[in-house]
C-alpha cells in the first residue's frame, strides 16, 4: 500500500503541532509503551522487529516532505518543513530516535515497561513522541493477539497435564485459521506471527511469510491435508461416512488427515462413524489414529481487537 508509505503523515494530523509547545530548551524526551491493566494479568510483548524492518529502515525523502506538507496543510494543519529537511539533512532521512524494548515473545506481568523511546539529538527533541500513532498500531495488535494465544496454551497445559501422556505436543494443539476473520491482510500477518510464538500450527500464510521475512525464520509451522464443509456437505447427510471414508483413504500415504465433526451432528460423528464405523475400515483407521496421537486437536485461533 505504497500511498500509505510516508512516514510524515502516517500519523494523527494534530502530531505536527506538538513541538513549539514543549518549554524553551527542551533537548530530550523520552516515552514508553505499557499494558495499563485489564482484563489480562500478563503480556506477551510482540511485532516491533516486524514495524522496524518494514518502517523506520527506510528513510524519508524529499518528494516524502513534500506530499507531507501539501496534505497537512490541506487540513489546515501546521507543517514545519524545515523539521523534516533537517531530519533528511542531518540524518540522511531517518528520525532520530533510540527504542529499547523488552526481548519478543516474553511475557511480562501488565503495569510493565515495554517499549522505551528516546530522541538522540536534542534538536529533534519532539521525533520521540512523532510516530507514536504509528508505533502503537504496530505493536498492540500483534500484543494482543499473542497474549491471548499464551493464554490459552496455559489452559492446554493444564488440560494435557491432567488428561494426556505427551504434554510435548503442546505446541501444536491450537491451530490458526485467522486469516478470514480479521480486516486487512497485514492484520493477518501479524497477528499470524504472534500465535506462531506460542504453537506451530497454522493455515495463515501472511503470518507465516511476516515471520520469514521479519523474524528471518525458518520453518516456523505445521499444516496438513484439512477437509472443509462445503466438500462434506456435498456428499449429503445421509453419507457423511462416505465423506470422511473419502478423505482418510485418500490422505491416507500422508499419515495425517483432519476430518471435520460437525457438520450435522459432532457427537454422532465422534461415537458412531470415528469411533464405531471407521475402525473397521482396513488401513485408514491407522492414518486416523496416528493423526490423532502427532497432531493432536485443530481448532480456530481466536481474533480479538487490541484492548488497553
Amino acid at each position: 500500500m505504497g500511498y500509505l508509505d510516508n512516514l510524515i503523515i502516517d500519523t494523527d494530523n494534530y502530531k505536527h503541532c506538538h513541538y513549539p509547545l514543549y518549554p524553551k530548551g527542551t533537548e530530550y524526551v523520552s516515552s514508553y509503551i505499557e499494558s495499563r491493566g485489564g482484563r489480562f494479568p500478563v503480556t506477551m510483548f510482540v511485532g516491533l522487529q516486524a514495524y522496524l524492518r518494514e518502517k523506520l529502515m527506510k528513510p524519508i525523502t524529499l518528494e516524502d516532505i513534500d506530499e507531507a506538507e501539501f496534505v497537512v496543510r490541506e487540513q489546515g494543519m501546521h507543517f514545519n518543513r524545515e523539521n523534516w529537511l533537517g531530519i533528511l539533512n542531518d540524518h540522511g532521512g531517518f528520525l532520530p530516535v533510540e527504542i529499547e524494548a523488552v526481548p519478543e515473545g516474553i511475557v511480562v506481568p501488565s503495569r510493565n515497561v515495554l517499549v522505551q523511546v528516546v530522541n538522540t539529538d536534542p534538536k529533534y527533541f519532539w521525533a520521540t513522541s512523532f510516530f507514536e500513532t504509528a508505533l502503537l498500531r504496530a505493536v498492540w495488535y500483534p500484543t494482543t493477539i499473542g497474549t491471548v494465544s499464551w493464554l490459552s496454551k496455559q489452559v492446554i497445559r493444564e488440560a494435557l497435564a491432567r488428561t494426556s501422556d505427551h504434554p510435548e505436543l503442546l505446541r501444536f494443539m491450537l491451530h490458526d485459521y485467522g486469516a478470514r476473520g480479521v480486516s486487512s491482510q497485514q492484520s493477518a500477518a501479524l497477528g499470524g506471527l504472534a500465535h506462531l510464538v506460542n504453537f506451530d500450527q497454522s493455515d495463515t500464510v501472511p503470518g507465516i511469510l511476516a515471520a520469514k521475512r521479519y523474524y528471518n525464520a525458518g520453518k516456523v509451522s505445521n499444516s496438513g491435508p484439512n477437509s472443509e464443509h462445503a466438500g462434506f456437505c456435498a456428499w449429503g447427510a445421509d453419507d457423511e461416512v462416505g465423506a470422511i471414508r473419502n478423505m482418510l483413504e485418500t490422505f491416507a500415504p500422508e499419515g495425517c488427515a483432519l476430518v471435520l465433526t460437525d457438520t450435522y451432528d459432532h457427537e454422532n460423528c465422534v461415537k458412531n462413524i470415528l469411533g464405531g464405523a471407521a475402525r473397521t475400515w482396513s488401513g485408514t483407521s491407522r492414518a486416523w489414529s496416528a493423526s490423532a496421537r502427532t497432531r493432536g486437536t485443530r481448532c480456530r485461533s481466536p481474533r480479538t481487537p487490541p484492548s488497553g
